[in-house]
């Protein structure tokens, strides 16, 4: 299985991308943030063409999410238990297979000690919360998407500069780590564990062509998933495409179960037979 993440920063403009990632990567999963686009105007058919099952959560400009999927997509989820009928749209879970998947678009925070930055902090406990509820760490659960924390200063190029700065405060990498303790695993850093590996750049300083960047996006897993993970890969290369201002897309490698429908167990992402475990 290939498990993609791609904060798309509006899916309508960036659609001729996405179709062209598609056909050259063949993913089994896209999750999309910052879709940027209501339901009813998310272009469905384009994706659907391509042979994608597709689920959407979004609102009018700002935030949003969407699924891709190859197989069916059942049990979906829309937001947190307790948001509001209007609260933005950050959560879009669903079971692929066996597969229980979470996309997450957190709260950016905006600035230190301001009441969005606690609203942040607040999302994450409840999202912590959440997964205690409704999963198990012995299911094969994912959660993907844009976190807007980096995790420590591995996921920072300069630390002294970002040191207690939006993205990077003490008390935003405490709220994720609490996440990553209900039995997560991060599976980029199971695979390389090195720092110097960036998700988001700051275009307007100039920073993605000096590659300064931070990591903000993650793919996290349960035990029995990252046990199946082969590698991790940040999408780079599209980064030289300056018409995409998030151009990094991470995808999971997995080993895949026997699957009627496809030739061979093995496939280009990756989830291995039960006989290669």
């Amino acid at each position: 299985m290939k498990l993609t993440t791609w904060n798309v920063n509006g899916i309508r403009a960036r659609l001729t991308h996405v179709i062209d990632f598609l056909r050259d990567e063949a993913p089994d999963v896209l999750c999309l943030q910052e879709t940027k686009v209501l339901d009813d105007g998310f272009p469905r058919e384009p994706l659907e063409d391509e042979g994608y099952n597709i689920e959407c959560f979004g609102q009018k400009s700002y935030n949003g999410l969407a699924v891709l999927s190859r197989q069916p997509v059942e049990n979906v989820v829309r937001n947190l238990p307790d948001d509001a009928p209007d609260a933005e749209r950050r959560v879009l879970g669903c079971n692929i297979g066996d597969l229980m998947l979470l996309g997450l678009y957190v709260p950016n925070g905006q600035e230190v000690g301001s009441e969005r930055y606690h609203a942040k902090l607040d999302w994450l406990r409840r999202l912590r919360a959440f997964l205690d509820s409704s999963y198990a760490t012995n299911e094969q659960v994912a959660l993907c998407g844009d976190f807007n924390v980096t995790l420590d200063d591995r996921d920072v190029h300069d630390p002294a500069a970002w040191r207690e700065r939006i993205l990077c405060s003490s008390e935003e990498r405490k709220a994720l780590r609490s996440v990553l303790a209900f039995g997560l695993q991060d599976l980029l850093r199971v695979h390389h564990p090195q720092g110097g590996i960036w998700t988001w750049w700051d275009y307007q300083a100039g920073m993605a062509q000096k590659d300064q960047g931070l990591r903000i996006d993650y793919v996290l897993a349960t035990p029995p998933l990252a046990s199946r993970c082969t590698d991790v890969v940040v999408h780079k290369d599209l980064l030289a495409n300056r018409i995409l201002t998030r151009p990094v897309l991470r995808r999971s490698r997995f080993i895949d179960y026997p699957d009627p429908h496809r030739t061979g167990c093995v496939h280009v992402v990756e989830i291995a037979s039960a006989d290669q475990r």
